[in-house]
């Protein structure tokens, strides 16, 4: 069992890792506009949206019933509803504005960025943490495939890791906007993918004898529930306010069908009697 956990933790290594090659794409070039980050938090948005909706919840209902996995979601979106009214939120502005005041010379102006990078540093934050909560279940599929085979494990953890470069993109850049810091975007993202080995883990020493697979899906359906409405709620304003509603919900779509055309890559990738 041991030499089978370090094979999985290598090859978890090599999914997880892979968000830090997100990361590089974002800290190799300049900080992009508000325009653009608007138009890619609207396609974190959709990347976040398919993880809860078609992964999380989807995976919940087929294994622990329709009710069950339904209730287990929207108790997560009613507790962290409850959460989020103790969470103090920075007032949104246009960013017309911004540009008015910043040509303007307006301290005022100078305020208002200020607002708009702790906002993008929040959701980016939240995206670090709904990604890693998602790379969390994917790590424990990468130590079953191991189990059955070096090659089943080895093409899981390679499809794992195509499939979380975009993640990787998606939690470094609002952080390197907000900060202004390649460092902490690079730091950020690469934190986000531990999560597979942690994973890895968790599944080999805790769970078989400690946590039931009902409630394991119960938890992760949760999970998707608290991704779903942190993306409606903090996710979508921003990218609504940066780029607009049109542009914004292009965005949104694109990231869901690039995460719906990954899931399907990585699902294939499974044997018959596994998934994610």
């Amino acid at each position: 069992m041991d030499s089978q956990v370090m094979v999985a933790l290598a090859l978890s290594l090599v999914g997880g890792l892979s968000t830090s090659i997100g990361a590089l794409f974002v800290i190799l070039f300049e900080a992009p506009n508000l325009k653009m980050l608007g138009l890619l938090q609207g396609f974190a948005a959709g990347l976040m949206l398919s993880i809860s909706f078609l992964d999380l919840a989807h995976n919940a209902i087929n294994s622990i019933g329709f009710l069950k996995g339904n209730l287990w979601f929207f108790g997560g979106v009613v507790f962290f509803g409850i959460i989020a009214n103790f969470i103090p939120e920075p007032t949104f502005a246009p960013s017309s504005d911004v540009k008015s005041k910043k040509k303007n010379g307006d301290q005022g102006g100078k305020d208002i960025i200020k607002k708009h990078r702790r906002q993008v540093l929040f959701s980016g934050i939240i995206t670090a943490i709904g990604i890693s909560l998602h790379n969390f279940p994917e790590g424990m599929a990468v130590f079953l495939g191991s189990i059955k085979g070096l090659r089943v494990g080895l093409n899981l953890a390679l499809a794992i890791a195509l499939h979380n470069i975009p993640e990787g993109v998606a939690v470094a850049l609002p952080i390197y906007f907000a900060t202004q810091s390649k460092w902490q975007a690079f730091k950020l993202a690469t934190v986000s993918g531990f999560a597979e080995p942690l994973g890895v883990v968790l599944v080999a020493y805790l769970f078989p004898s400690s946590l039931s697979p009902e409630i394991l899906e119960g938890l992760l359906a949760s999970v998707g529930g608290v991704m779903a409405f942190l993306t409606l709620h903090e996710m979508l304003p921003l990218a609504f306010d940066y780029a607009g509603q049109k542009q914004a919900v292009k965005a949104v779509f694109f990231g869901m069908a690039f995460m719906s055309a990954s899931l399907y890559f990585l699902e294939i990738s499974l044997p018959e009697e596994m998934s994610l």
